[in-house]
C-alpha cells in the first residue's frame, strides 16, 4: 500500500485504531528519527518503545517505518499518517493550555474572530478591560474577513466570533451583541452644513471609495441606494472599512464605513456623519450549535456589549 493510496478518510480511520500511546510512540519516533531517541524525549525505555511501535503496526496491518543502513526511515504510509497525527497533537497541546489555565482561579482561555474594523479599537479595549478584572484569561484572537469566519468556528479554529450581520448557518448558534449604523466618512465640511444626519441623495455623483466588496453590511448602501435612485462613482473599491477610511484621509475623499472605523480613525480636519434613512446592520456572537460559550467566555461577551454600547453612545 502507497500514500497514494491512503485516503484522508481511511487515515482518520486508522488513527482511531490506534491507541494514543502508540500514537505518542509513533510521533516520537517518525519526529526523532530513532528509536533510543524517542525513547529519551519520552522519559521511557527503548524496548518500551520498540513493543509499542510494533503493537501500533500490527494493528493497523502496515510497516511505518523500515531500517536502512541501521536507520529507520519512514514509509509512505507513515509520512500520510503523521499529518493526521500532527493534528492530534496540535489539539493536546490546545488542550493542556486550556487545562492549566482552568487550573488556575480565574483562568480560561478563548479563541476569538473577528471581523477587522472591530480588531482597531473596540475589541481591544473589551479585551484590556476584562483583563484588569481577569488577568488570569488568556486570549487569542484571529481577524477574519466576513465569509472565513464561520469556517474559521467549523474547523474550530476559533471558540466564538464576532460578526456583522451573521448568515443563519444550520450549524451556529448566534446572539445579538449590539445595532450599528455605516456613516459617511470625509473631510470637515465636504457636505456643507450637516443637520443630525446626512441626506443619503447628498451621495449623488460622488466619487466614493467603495465599500461593496466588504460582506453583508456593504451590501445595505448599495441597496439603500438603489432603491433611491441615488448613483455614485466607486473610485477605489475595498474589502475592509479601516482601508477605505485611511484612503479618504489620504486622499481627502469619502467613503461609508461602520461608525466603529470611523471613530477609530476619527482624526482633525475629518468628520463622519449619520445617515438619513439609517444604514443600520446588526453585531452579534456566534459559536457552533453543539458548543456554547463557556462562563468565562460568557463574561467576556458582557463586557465586549458594555464597550460597544459605550461606543455608540459617545459623540462623534
Amino acid at each position: 500500500m502507497s500514500a497514494n493510496t491512503v485516503g484522508p478518510q481511511l487515515l482518520r480511520g486508522y488513527t482511531r485504531v490506534m491507541r494514543f500511546c502508540q500514537i505518542e510512540v509513533f510521533h516520537a519516533v517518525y519526529t526523532h528519527g530513532s528509536i533510543s531517541a524517542a525513547a529519551r524525549a519520552l522519559g521511557v525505555s527503548q524496548p518500551s518503545v520498540s513493543k509499542t511501535l510494533r503493537h501500533a503496526e500490527d494493528s493497523l496491518g502496515f510497516p511505518l517505518f523500515q531500517l536502512a543502513r541501521g536507520r529507520l526511515v519512514p514509509t509512505d504510509e507513515a509520512h500520510a499518517l503523521i499529518r493526521e497525527a500532527g493534528d492530534v497533537f496540535d489539539r493536546l497541546a490546545s488542550l493542556q493550555q486550556t487545562a492549566r489555565n482552568l487550573s488556575q482561579a480565574g483562568g480560561g482561555h478563548i479563541r476569538l474572530g473577528i471581523v477587522p474594523s472591530l480588531a482597531l479599537d473596540v475589541v481591544p479595549q473589551a479585551i484590556a478591560q476584562f483583563r484588569r478584572d481577569w488577568p488570569r484569561v488568556t486570549f487569542e484572537v484571529h481577524t477574519h474577513h466576513h465569509d472565513d469566519l464561520v469556517r474559521s468556528l467549523i474547523e474550530r479554529e476559533t471558540d466564538i466570533a464576532i460578526a456583522y450581520t451573521p448568515p443563519a448557518h444550520p450549524r451556529l448558534t448566534r446572539a445579538l451583541l449590539t445595532e450599528g449604523e455605516l456613516v459617511a466618512f470625509g473631510p470637515t465640511g465636504a457636505f456643507g452644513q450637516v443637520g443630525d444626519r446626512l441626506p443619503l441623495g447628498e451621495l449623488a455623483d460622488r466619487d466614493l471609495i467603495g465599500v461593496a466588496a466588504t460582506g453583508p453590511i456593504g451590501d445595505v448602501l448599495t441597496r439603500a441606494a438603489r432603491e433611491r435612485g441615488i448613483a455614485y462613482r466607486e473610485a477605489v473599491s475595498v474589502q475592509t472599512f479601516f482601508i477605505a477610511a485611511r484612503l479618504a484621509q489620504l486622499e481627502g475623499g469619502v467613503t461609508v464605513v461602520d461608525e466603529f472605523t470611523a471613530r477609530a480613525w476619527q482624526a482633525p480636519g475629518f468628520s463622519w456623519h449619520r445617515t438619513e434613512p439609517p444604514l443600520g446592520f446588526t453585531i452579534s456572537w456566534v459559536t457552533l450549535e453543539d458548543r456554547p460559550p463557556s462562563k468565562v467566555a460568557r463574561l467576556f461577551l458582557r463586557t465586549l456589549e458594555e464597550v460597544l454600547a459605550a461606543s455608540r453612545t459617545a459623540k462623534p
